[in-house]
Parts: structure tokens; C-alpha cells; sequence
């Protein structure tokens, strides 16, 4: 791990929201709140100045809603990139779709608890996007990659690699794989990445996309 904290910054309306989150990311060793924003264009312009490693960003917000700051800070016209990860109370199909398809790398809700909001933040670090569990699977049956994206065919997957896309479809964490298929973490991070190249996606939320949509899943009953 690097020597070198993430550095985040909060994006919420409320202020017991954004206490709350810094009193749990800084009492993590690797990660430091370098900001606060009361609202969206605060944010965007503190975002533009700081230069944090990860944006925090609540989607109901004055000025300019997270959704917007999203893909201004993480879209695809954006000049220099930031992760963000939506952390929100509201788990609407909409907005999560929205938000992953404006560069989104996670979409946590509040009431997921302190663990899942520092695993986030390691995931979108790591290159990965975590989503609540607790909207996992509903939502990847239903995620659409963009349209000009090839479509690789099951075949393309060894066996292994197939019973991992699954597990990643169900909403299965790296650890949760390894324990599952009996291999060590590293392991499973090794095969996401070949799959990952295999499919030309970019992260577990379009492996499992990948998966619900050519049948590799079963359809829900």
C-alpha cells in the first residue's frame, strides 16, 4: 500500500452527514477528508482546485445535483478525471443507473454502515466500483453497456472464468469468490483482470452486466 493517504473529499448537504463520514475515513490510517461541500457547485469547484484522489457525492444537493457533478468530474468530457463514488439515501433505478453511466466507480447507500463506505473508497482506488449490496443484483440485471461495446460470447470465458462472472453477478465480493471457489484473494483479483480484458469492460459492475445480458445468468423467476 502506498504511503501516501486517499484523499477525499465530502460532498452533502447536511452537515451530520459530512461529520459523520470524516470522523469514519479519518480514523483509517490510508485515507485523509481534505474537503467539505454543502452543495454541488461547491463541490465541482473545490474538486477543480483540490484535487482529491476520491469525491464522496450525496445525489440531492443545492446548485447542482450529484448526478451532474458526476459527470462533469468523471464523464467522459471530463479533462482530468475524478473518481467519484454517490454515496445517497435513495437506491431509485434511475439514479443508479445515471450515475455509473456519468463514470460513477460505486454507488453506496448511507444506511449501508461505515464498513461498506471505506471498502468504496479502497475499491474505486483499486480501479473497481463497489455497489450496496442491498441493490446488487437488482440492479445488474437490468444495466446496459454502452450500445457500441462488443458483446464477447461465453465461449470467450475459460470454466473457471465463468464461475467467477457469475459470483460477480450475484454480487460476490473478491474475498467472498476466493472463499466460495476455494483460491486465495489475489487469485481471484488476477482472473477479474483477464476477464475484465477478455470482455473489454472496465470494472466488476459491467462484468455482471456482461453476464445478466447474454444469458450467461439465469433470468430472474
Amino acid at each position: 500500500m502506498s504511503g501516501t493517504p486517499t484523499r477525499i473529499l465530502l460532498a452533502d448537504d447536511q452537515d451530520d452527514v459530512r461529520s459523520g463520514f470524516r470522523l469514519v475515513l479519518d480514523s483509517q490510517p490510508d485515507m485523509t477528508v481534505i474537503g467539505e461541500a454543502a452543495d454541488g457547485a461547491t463541490a465541482l469547484d473545490l474538486a477543480r482546485h483540490l484535487r482529491p484522489d476520491v469525491v464522496l457525492a450525496d445525489i440531492r444537493m443545492p446548485r447542482l445535483d450529484g448526478l451532474e457533478l458526476t459527470r462533469l468530474l468523471a464523464g467522459p468530457q471530463a479533462t482530468r478525471p475524478t473518481r467519484v463514488v454517490v454515496v445517497t439515501t435513495f437506491d431509485l433505478d434511475d439514479y443508479v443507473h445515471t450515475a455509473l453511466h456519468n463514470g460513477a466507480c460505486g454507488f453506496l447507500l448511507k444506511r449501508s454502515g461505515p464498513a461498506l463506505l471505506i471498502e468504496g473508497v479502497r475499491a474505486a482506488m483499486a480501479g473497481d466500483a463497489l455497489i450496496s449490496p442491498q441493490i446488487t443484483v437488482r440492479l445488474l440485471r437490468q444495466l446496459s453497456l454502452p450500445p457500441a461495446r462488443p458483446r464477447p460470447t461465453a465461449d470467450t470465458l475459460t470454466d473457471r472464468e465463468r464461475e467467477i462472472v457469475r459470483l460477480v453477478a450475484r454480487g460476490s465480493t473478491n474475498q467472498e469468490i476466493a472463499t466460495e471457489l476455494v483460491i486465495s484473494p489475489g487469485t481471484a483479483k488476477t482472473h477479474l483482470a483477464n476477464i475484465q480484458s477478455k470482455l473489454k469492460v472496465r470494472n466488476r459492475v459491467e462484468i455482471a452486466a456482461w453476464a445478466w445480458q447474454t444469458g450467461l445468468m439465469p433470468p430472474a423467476p
